[in-house]
């Protein structure tokens, strides 16, 4: 399992909601947990690790000492947006890059955690801007499509860098084809959803 890099087709696939809650799940989100901490960050969507299954993982200390802080989110839905704020985010699936994105202050969160308990909190600060960060990655969408319009010229050129290294992998054969990353989703969707 690794992060993949923008533009890596599965960051724009809409994950799909988990129906399955099993021993090889929580196996999946501990090795998340590992990548997640091995490149200093704070939230990790299982469709940045090539998985088509709607769950995040958080730790705001970005720290594995700091493991009461672990949070899972399994099937999240946010509602009741309050406030607006701009605040700098950058990707681990878009290493270096950073940019002012405006996101709610606060939401409210409904989703599982990993043993199928209802989770409903109001959230606000850097807890709802994670949130709303790996949500909106469960959706296909990545930071660069929110920043600021005033910030998309200085994104443009490392935006361009990420699509000519992934074209020049493709065209050598380093990445799978869209038919075999279909077939990969099918099987992972066919287990869990």
């Amino acid at each position: 399992m690794q992060i993949i890099q923008y533009p890596h087709p599965t960051l724009r696939h809409v994950s799909k909601p988990l129906q399955r809650f099993d021993a090889p799940l929580r196996r999946i989100v501990d090795e998340m947990f590992e990548l997640m901490y091995a490149a200093k960050g704070v939230g990790l969507a299982a469709n940045q690790v090539d998985l088509p299954l709607r769950f995040f993982l958080v730790n705001l200390e970005a720290d594995p000492a700091a493991s009461d802080q672990q949070r899972v989110f399994i099937n999240p839905v946010i509602s009741r947006p309050k406030g607006q704020k701009v605040g700098e985010e950058g990707c681990l699936s878009l290493p270096g890059l950073y940019g002012d994105v405006s996101r709610n202050e606060r939401i409210t969160i409904h989703a599982y955690d990993l043993s199928g308990n209802e989770i409903r909190e109001e959230v606000d600060g850097m807890l709802a801007r994670v949130i709303q960060h790996e949500t909106d990655h469960l959706d296909g969408v990545l930071f660069i499509d929110r920043l600021a319009p005033s910030a998309v010229p200085a994104a443009r050129e490392a935006i361009d860098d990420f699509e000519a290294i992934h074209a020049g992998r493709s065209q050598r054969g380093e990445l799978p084809s869209d038919e075999e990353l279909a077939k990969r989703r099918a099987e992972w969707e066919s287990k869990y959803c």
